[in-house]
């Protein structure tokens, strides 16, 4: 059970900078998607919201591949 929660946690740590970057100034993914969104730069937007996702997915990716390590009932057979 707390293998399947590390993935998405460490997805909103990666996410959650957005509002770190932003409130404290700091240079970063976070604070170029909240500039773009202000000067409505569309295509900045949409490779950002697609990193991020790509972060998401990856993250689950691992989170999965690893319980099939931790858990050998789950396991797809030979």
């Amino acid at each position: 059970p707390v293998l399947t929660v590390v993935g998405p946690a460490f997805a909103g740590l990666i996410t959650g900078t957005i509002i770190i970057e932003r409130v404290f100034g700091v240079p970063g993914m976070g604070r170029l998607f909240i500039d773009s969104i202000t000067s409505r730069d569309y295509p900045v937007i949409m490779g950002v919201t697609l990193f991020y996702a790509f972060i998401i997915v990856m993250s689950n990716l691992v989170v999965d591949i690893a319980y099939g390590f931790v858990d050998p009932r789950i396991r797809t057979s030979q």
